[in-house]
């Protein structure tokens, strides 16, 4: 059993209450519609992190020059590289390597203490 409409919430005759519901009806289909569109967006995202290639263990920054112009050695999550589009991963060896040829160390990520080649 319904309870009453408390009075003067709604108009009282069709004529204006078809307009109202079908402006609502319009309104629930928008909102509808951009909750179907968000939860495609966030699971498309979920996806995209699940597929993504883990970071490289390791990284050789090289100067502008080319990359045979090496300038620093880092670890593959170090944030100073996140976005540059100059480096290398590389295996541990060879940035052992790189390390012994003095090639120079990042001083935030640390790569010597990750490698175990401090003296």
């Amino acid at each position: 059993m319904t309870q009453p409409l408390p009075p003067g919430l709604l108009p009282p005759d069709l004529p204006r209450l078809e307009p109202l519901r079908a402006w609502h009806a319009m309104w629930l289909t928008l909102i509808d519609q951009a909750i179907t569109d968000i939860k495609r967006q966030e699971a498309e995202r979920e996806e995209g992190q699940k597929r993504r290639p883990p970071p490289p263990e390791w990284t050789i920054e090289h100067a502008l020059g080319g990359p045979h112009l090496l300038t620093a050695v880092h670890t593959g999550d170090c944030w100073l590289l996140r976005h540059s589009g100059r480096m290398a991963s590389v295996d541990r060896a060879t940035a052992r390597q790189a390390l012994a040829d003095d090639v120079e160390l990042c001083g935030f990520c640390r790569p010597d203490t990750a490698l175990g080649t401090i003296d």
